[in-house]
């Protein structure tokens, strides 16, 4: 923010007067001067005015409850009340410690004491000194502007102090402030001595320290922080120490560079310049102060005066005041002044509505105005409480409810030469407590000089900001500031820094890989793109190309003995429901959508039930057609052809039967899992009812288990029906498969549970063949002088022993 965009009030704070050293005031006798010179020229007015104003005079009665006291800007510092200006009842005074009632009416214009706005304590205390509430708050805006949250607060050991640094505390721990250490200076306990309170300041990594003392603990502080080499440190003084002469101590200043610090209002005051150049002893024989002053100033010594140096000039009362003597001795910076300013022209315009109010619009009872002749101290607290105008400067001027004028404070940088011999106050920002919130307070970043002549903003802060994507953990037995900062789980997310917790993303989304931001989730399905999807369709159609080759081979060769033996059609049927049953995994390969997840496990359980419902028929057949030819067995009735074909029906029929009451009660359906795979919305059939479906793999268990029992239990015929045999070591082979696929399938998730159902088909069906029909097709295609009459009944072996 460029200065000249500034209000009035702000734009000409940044004009700093630099001051070499040792030229600035070594005390506050020049301040006081300039408090009782502006007071005495404000109150001079003040009078000048009511005696215009006053039509008739004031009768005794009621200039008694007009006067005006003038009191010193510290008392603690052993100045006492000097000039009494008139009686009582009315006055403007600094305010320390001091009480008021209902007869005595107060205008302070140093006191910031916060206890002071209690008006059932001090119903008649008016200030025009910021209440020291405010100080607190504008402190801990300070460290929050800058984003500290580590801070230390060190206090003198008295009431100022302790209490101060406690309010302060409370309201850094509102604002998520955390505070390393709080420490007491006291110089007259040794166990709260100055070394082990820099002990303390050495062991935390505090850069921002707090300041809440006075002058008589904090100048023996900063020298044993001088002589200690205690460097890197930013001060934040309060108003009761920023312009004080702990700053004119030139060893002091390496360490004091850069202080942060607030500083009442500098105001405007027409007049008063000149007022000061005017002074001269012979115009003020009777004040103490303007004598020592001209001595300072003029460096010469009166005659009268005794044990002086003879080597300074005897002051003659001929030299002249320029501007150059009020800016060495800092006369021309009107902050406590201007409130002195301030608190006379409250009484002035107070006394000026006292003396213009009309009868018929009074502010009292009846709409009466209060009689000079009967005037009380609380008809005139009203009108100086209820005073609201423009100074001269255009600032407004106001009390609220507890008496308090409105708080502003300029925020002042102290800056050291890089030479180390000039020093300087540098106005920075601002706070305006008649300001909308968000605009009551400025601070230009870029004006701040630093401790070490750094513009960069130092850094104080217990745990470094934890970026988004992370969440902090407060360590245990610490602060809220000292923290660790811990990832975010998979699949939540923080977008904000310094963030507490982490939150879930919405169900259909991911985090992404910085956990900072939700992303949509990938859709997921076993597709014939991936690897897995290729590896399983390859097998698949291969399979099926096999199938067919040994059906073709079976139909061009079916006039064979190999081929004709124990049902020839029956071998067709089985391998064209093979053929199916190798391409049923096709189904299941893709993204899955309505009408795939109706066919895939139904059609599958149709097709495999035809197929091992025939290799049942097969057995049965084989069973018959070797007990069969006993003349007394009862399997010659079922020796005929429909046999097997009853069997193949029946067994499929049952399956149809689970699979139609599966279909319209549970039908299986597309279901989107997202919980199945991070970071993935895996596309599925859901089965609609578990039960069904081990249901139906249940059957297919129960027709290969009765297909495996009946070809073990004939499993000794002679060696030419061997075929009972190939039956059994395909249905073990096929139970095996299935009895490993359960715990397969429930393991698995996803894409995967897929994959493994189509294993198993595969695997299954490939049993079957290799071991039912392969064999017949290497003695078909590799062997032909076996596939004979002879040898398949074995009279083969009879011709070759004759």
């Amino acid at each position: 923010m460029d200065t000249n965009e500034l209000s009035p009030v702000f734009a000409n704070e940044f004009d700093s007067v630099p001051f070499p050293c040792g030229q600035r005031g070594e005390g506050n006798s020049e301040n006081l001067l300039q408090l009782i010179l502006n007071l005495t020229n404000k109150v001079s007015e003040l009078q000048e005015a009511v005696v215009r104003l006053q039509n008739p005079p004031l009768p005794v009665s009621g200039s008694e409850n007009l006067l005006v006291q003038r009191e010193t800007i510290d008392a603690s510092q052993g100045v006492s009340n000097r000039h009494n200006l008139s009686q009582r009842n009315l006055d403007t005074t600094d305010g320390t410690r001091t009480t008021s009632n209902g007869n005595f009416n107060r205008v302070s214009y140093g006191s910031a004491i916060e206890a002071l706005s209690d008006k059932y304590q001090f119903p008649s205390f008016l200030r025009t000194m910021p209440n020291d509430k405010f100080q607190y708050t504008v402190l801990v805006r300070l460290v929050t502007h800058f984003d500290w949250n580590w801070v230390g607060i060190i206090a003198s050991d008295n009431e100022y102090g302790i209490l101060g640094s406690q309010n302060v505390k409370k309201v850094l721990a509102v604002s998520g402030v955390c505070t390393a250490f709080t420490e007491i200076i006291s110089l007259s306990n040794p166990q709260k001595g100055i070394r082990p309170v820099l002990e303390v300041i050495r062991k935390f990594s505090v850069t921002v320290i707090i300041a809440y003392a006075t002058m008589n603990e904090l100048i023996p502080f900063m020298e044993e922080i001088y002589r200690q080499n205690v460097t890197g440190k930013v001060w934040l003084a309060t108003v009761g120490w920023m312009f004080t002469p702990i700053f004119l101590m030139k060893e002091l200043w390496k360490s004091l560079n850069g202080t942060l610090g607030l500083a009442v209002h500098k105001g405007v005051i027409p007049g008063l310049s000149e007022f000061l150049l005017s002074l001269h002893p012979s115009t003020s024989p009777d004040d103490i102060f303007i004598r020592p002053f001209w001595e300072k100033a003029f460096a010469c010594y009166w005659p009268k005066e005794v044990d002086r140096n003879q080597t300074q000039a005897v002051c003659t009362g001929t030299e002249q005041l320029d501007k150059n003597h009020l800016i060495k001795f800092n006369m021309l910076d009107f902050r406590y002044t201007y409130n002195v300013y301030k608190a006379v022209n409250t009484l002035a315009y107070g006394l000026h509505e006292f003396l213009s109010c009309k009868i018929s619009s009074g502010p009292f009872a009846n709409k009466t105005c209060s009689g000079i002749d009967n005037l009380k101290p609380w008809q005139i607290l009203h009108y100086v409480k209820n005073v609201y105008f423009k100074d001269s400067s255009g600032e407004t001027v106001y009390f609220d409810k507890n008496g308090d004028s409105p708080a502003v404070y300029d925020i002042l940088n102290f800056q050291v030469s890089s030479d180390n011999r000039m020093t300087k106050y540098v106005q920075v920002g601002y706070y305006d407590s008649r300001l909308p919130a968000g605009y009551d307070l400025f601070i230009n970043n870029s004006m701040i000089l630093w401790n070490g002549y750094s513009t960069e903003i130092p850094h104080s802060v217990c745990s470094e900001s934890c970026p988004p994507g992370f969440r902090k953990a407060v360590r245990r037995g610490e602060q809220v500031c000292c923290f660790d900062c811990i990832p975010c789980p998979k699949g939540e997310i923080s977008n904000e820094t310094d963030s507490i917790n982490c939150f879930s993303c919405p169900e259909d989304q991911w985090s992404n890989e910085k956990q900072d931001g939700c992303i949509q989730k990938s859709i997921d399905f076993l597709s014939y793109e991936s690897e897995l999807g290729e590896s399983l369709s390859s097998s698949t159609v291969l399979s099926s190309v096999i199938t067919i080759s040994v059906l073709c081979t079976f139909i061009k060769y079916r006039s064979t003995p190999i081929v004709k033996a124990n049902n020839r059609e029956l071998s067709y049927l089985i391998l064209i429901s093979l053929f199916f049953c190798f391409l049923c995994p096709l189904m299941f390969i893709g993204k899955p959508n309505t009408l795939t997840c109706l066919l895939r496990q139904t059609g599958f359980g149709i097709i495999f039930s035809f197929s091992v419902s025939g290799i049942l028929a097969k057995t049965v057949t084989v069973v018959i057609a070797f007990k069969a030819t006993k003349p007394d067995s009862k399997l010659r009735k079922y020796a005929g052809p429909k046999t097997p074909y009853f069997v193949v029906f029946f067994g499929t029929l049952v399956q149809v039967i689970i699979c139609i009451i599966w279909l319209p009660t549970y039908p299986p359906f597309v279901d989107l899992n997202m919980n199945v795979e991070d970071g993935k919305i895996v596309v599925e059939c859901n089965e609609g009812s578990v039960i069904m479906f081990y249901c139906m793999l249940g059957y297919l268990g129960l027709l290969a288990s009765i297909s495996f029992v009946v070809a073990f239990l004939v499993r000794t015929l002679p060696d030419s029906f061997n075929e009972a045999k190939f039956i059994s070591f395909s249905m073990t082979v096929f139970l095996s498969v299935w009895l490993s696929f359960i715990p397969a399938y429930l393991s698995t998730k996803g894409k995967y549970t897929v994959a493994v159902e189509i294993f198993a088909i595969i695997a299954s069906s490939s049993g079957i063949i290799i071991c039912i029909f392969c064999p017949k097709c290497y003695i078909i295609v590799f062997k032909p002088y076996r596939n004979t009459r002879q040898h398949i009944t074995g009279n083969a072996k009879s011709s070759m022993k004759m």
